[in-house]
């Protein structure tokens, strides 16, 4: 008889858990509290996978031997804490795609830089001639990687949410970028977010390396095979003189490297260090942080329009996401920014925000708390509820050699189905703004 596995959530990770489990035998069942996109369904319909839609039939989950749950289903669902109550366990898609990794891997995550982080690592691995894949957050899930498994290793971004449902998992590799606050309306606490982030020390081989920002006061490591990286201090990974000192033998000049602000350079020490736990390939390394580029929607250049470069960072969904997108411009700045407050502190970006942004436009259903915390701080504020209307106010504040730098600090969910949409939807509007400049249909002021 074939064990039963129920997957709750039928986004990028459900579907992964349940193809791959679907491909070892298991006795698959898919639970979707909203709907099902028709790709998902089609394709659980191809592999005869039983799933469901606008609920969750509790008496047949609770009959399941294992349960994968959405990294973003919070603990307390009733039919996640009656499982637990059952002692049926209930973890993440890493956790269950881990039983069945045989290759080396990577788990690399922090409040932010996890995605350009994870991309640029994988991105030198296969610039020395490793066959690295990005998987995990980063947008394709590890489970649905493994079942045609044609990487030689496996870069895996992991947010908070999926650390908690890992406990068996082994990584070669350990990274922790940062820890600042984020996601505290679901964690309670900082300690305990913290606690959730720190935990990747604990999913590690026992030969394993674990690589650490050693400026962040929230990130205390100690033990074997530590590797710190920081741009203060001397140590395994460190700035001198504006170049990347690494280990005994790379050096690397900085202004060689392809992406800008003080935290990138952070986040190549972290992959550079990473890299070298799989490789003495040097000059591999130093061809990928020359050719690297950077993500969609992660400080992305779109257009400029008389002169106003429009930068889309929608993935910054925190302050502190916030806090280097803001570092990274010299030009004077219209910051466009709100959605879904997450509990922001905007105080530790306030001097920044008046020292490099004249106008700000904020954006979303309730924009009152942004408003309020910048009201002294910058010339002028515009309320908005649309990209489009934002976009036209943004260009309306804007001046020639300004940039127009999309950076919520919130989440997208009042507006918009994620901050991808958002970020696209940024751009299409951009891009209109130009295509109606050019043939005289709109001007600005």
């Amino acid at each position: 008889m074939k064990e039963q596995i129920t997957i709750l959530g039928a986004g990028i990770s459900g579907r992964g858990a349940a193809l791959l489990a679907s491909s070892k035998g298991y006795e698959v069942f898919v639970s979707e509290k909203g709907t099902i996109d028709e790709g998902a369904r089609k394709l659980f319909e191809e592999k005869g996978i039983s799933f469901e839609e606008g609920g969750h039939s509790q008496e047949r989950i609770l009959g399941s031997s294992i349960i994968v749950k959405s990294p973003g289903i919070p603990p307390d669902v009733e039919v996640i804490a009656e499982a637990v109550s059952k002692g049926i366990p209930v973890i993440d898609e890493l956790e269950f795609a881990g039983k069945f990794l045989d290759k080396p891997c990577v788990l690399i995550t922090g409040t932010n830089g996890k995605t350009t982080t994870t991309l640029l690592t994988a991105h030198l691995l296969n610039s020395c001639g490793i066959q690295a894949r990005a998987v995990g957050n980063v947008g394709e899930s590890l489970a649905e990687a493994l079942i045609a498994d044609t990487a030689e290793m496996y870069v895996i971004e992991a947010s908070s949410y999926q650390l908690d449902g890992m406990n068996e998992f082994q990584a070669d590799v350990a990274v922790l970028l940062n820890i600042t606050p984020d996601h505290l309306d679901r964690y309670g606490s900082m300690e305990n977010y913290i606690a959730s982030k720190t935990h990747i020390r604990d999913l590690l081989k026992d030969d394993g390396w674990v690589i650490y920002n050693l400026d962040d006061p929230n990130i205390n490591m100690t033990g074997n095979q530590i590797k710190p990286f920081s741009i203060r201090e001397t140590t395994w990974a460190f700035m001198l003189d504006k170049k990347f000192i690494v280990g005994e033998l790379f050096r690397f000049d900085s202004a060689k490297f392809s992406l800008k602000g003080e935290h990138n350079l952070m986040n190549a020490l972290a992959s550079i260090t990473t890299c070298l736990k799989f490789t003495d390939d040097l000059e591999g390394i130093e061809r990928g942080l020359q050719n690297f580029r950077t993500a969609p929607h992660r400080l992305e250049w779109i257009e400029q329009i008389n002169g106003v470069d429009f930068v889309n960072d929608s993935k910054a969904t925190n302050v502190e996401a916030v806090k280097f997108a803001l570092g990274s411009f010299e030009n004077p700045l219209v910051w466009i920014a709100g959605g879904v407050d997450k509990g922001n502190d905007y105080q530790q970006i306030k001097s920044l925000v008046g020292d490099k942004v004249h106008s700000l436009v904020c954006m979303g259903i309730d924009n009152q708390k942004l408003m309020d915390s910048f009201r002294e701080d910058v010339s002028n504020i515009a309320d908005t509820n649309s990209m489009e209307e934002a976009v036209k106010s943004a260009w309306g504040y804007a001046n020639p050699e300004d940039v127009v730098l999309l950076s919520p600090a919130c989440a997208s969910f009042d507006l918009f189905d994620n901050y991808i949409d958002r970020g696209e939807q940024f751009r299409e509007e951009v891009l209109k703004l130009k295509e109606n400049i050019e043939r005289g249909a709109y001007e600005q002021g």
